[in-house]
């Protein structure tokens, strides 16, 4: 592992720093600077902004319209854009520009290819992603929403939940099974299908902050084209894989920035509370430094992987699982710093209570509660940490696999017992 960057990359940093410069505005103190109602529109303008500069896909190629930039220069502008506290994108870019454009480069048809990619990047087309069902959740092979041909096209029936932006999306990639008489993983076939259509109804999910991120997406006679399948029919699975596989660690350094940001917070509120000389607190401070650093220390070698053209292997869970189990015990700490200041919340809410961020979250307990209520499901989304203990376990230490009772063809009655 090297935890340097070379001169070529702080000559980049240097640049990136500069277009920030230019185009935020003087005294730049992150979108909860702004007033509420402008904040949409900020993201639209600094989208359309990031577009014109050619920075909104910087990790596709130049013949797709991306930025064409290399790994370490992409993961530079992430980490300058954490700092300033500014997004890469819109909303919906992760799934569009990060995961299905992607895909569609690689196993796409080039009449998919020429329909989809341009939409993505002018962000005509808004995506989520329709994996996870209400009884599929770890074992997302095992989903029950179906799609059916008739004629040109397909008919979709069944439900997906967790759906992040599904509420501001107008497409979906859904996993549907396509085949009941094949074993599980076999007959799944992976469908773009549009949304605003009479067929599909999203109910929100408000969690227990009362933020509206995720959804419900309800599919009854839903119809995409029968050419909307990714690769071929029934290979799915195989689509899904390939996708997963571009989370290739543009943020590998970026999470310990954000972590570090939680940290600096947990020191202010020591200290005007008065509690920065308590030894036990101190020790808890310790132990949160060393945990940000370990996290940091992570992401570079991640980092050194990448640029060694190495793909990121299930060693990658080991990062899930420290940053999502850190931030849930540092937001507790934070609350057990507030004393009855925490059972009580005031101030102003953070940006969002799921994601914390590096530059402009308020020192608040508000703040503070909503991200300790907010950071309950990070050890459940993005793959459960039980699930990722058992990647460890398996691929990276070697230890015997979990014995599976799911071979032979998927059915309902098997998949309800």
């Amino acid at each position: 592992m090297d935890p340097t960057y070379s001169d070529e990359a702080e000559q980049y940093r240097a640049k990136i720093q500069t277009f920030l410069t230019e185009h935020l505005p003087t005294e730049w103190s992150g979108l909860r600077g702004l007033p509420y109602d402008q904040r949409e529109a900020f993201v639209d303008n600094w989208r359309a902004l990031l577009s014109d500069n050619n920075l909104i896909a910087p990790a596709w190629p130049t013949e797709y319209g991306g930025g064409g930039l290399s790994a370490i220069e992409r993961v530079i502008l992430h980490e300058e854009f954490a700092r300033a506290g500014v997004p890469t994108g819109g909303p919906n870019d992760g799934f569009g520009i990060g995961m299905i454009g992607p895909t569609l480069m690689v196993l796409g048809t080039e009449e998919q290819k020429k329909t989809f990619l341009p939409r993505i990047l002018s962000g005509q087309d808004r995506w989520c992603q329709g994996y996870s069902e209400p009884n599929s959740g770890s074992d997302l092979a095992s989903l029950s929403t179906r799609a059916i041909a008739d004629g040109d096209e397909w008919i979709i029936n069944g439900q997906k939940i967790w759906t992040s932006e599904g509420h501001t999306a107008n497409w979906i990639f859904a996993l549907c099974r396509t085949d009941p008489t094949a074993p599980k993983h076999r007959g799944i076939s992976f469908i773009l299908c549009p949304m605003d259509q009479p067929g599909i109804e999203v109910r929100p999910i408000i969690n227990i902050v009362g933020s509206h991120d995720f959804n419900e997406v309800f599919f009854t006679d839903a119809r995409a084209p029968i050419a909307n399948v990714i690769s071929d029919v029934n290979d799915g699975w195989r689509v899904t894989n390939q996708l997963l596989a571009y989370e290739r660690g543009d943020d590998a350094t970026t999470v310990s920035l954000r972590m570090q940001g939680v940290f600096d917070r947990l020191v202010d509120i020591a200290r005007s509370t008065g509690k920065i000389d308590d030894p036990i607190v101190r020790q808890d401070l310790a132990w949160c430094h060393s945990k940000v650093q370990v996290l940091r220390f992570l992401g570079m070698r991640s980092l050194t992987q990448i640029l060694g053209d190495q793909v990121l292997g299930p060693e990658s869970s080991i990062n899930k699982l420290l940053w999502s189990e850190l931030f849930q015990r540092m937001t507790e700490i934070g609350l057990h710093l507030y004393g009855s200041a925490g059972m009580a919340p005031s101030g102003e809410a953070p940006l969002s209570p799921v994601f914390t961020e590096t530059k402009g979250d308020p020192r608040s307990s508000k703040a503070m509660a909503d991200h300790f209520l907010g950071a309950r499901p990070a050890s459940i989304y993005s793959g459960s940490n039980e699930i990722q203990r058992n990647i460890v376990g398996e691929r990276v230490l070697g230890l015997p696999k979990e014995p599976r009772a799911d071979e032979g063809p998927w059915n309902e009655t098997r998949r309800a017992n």
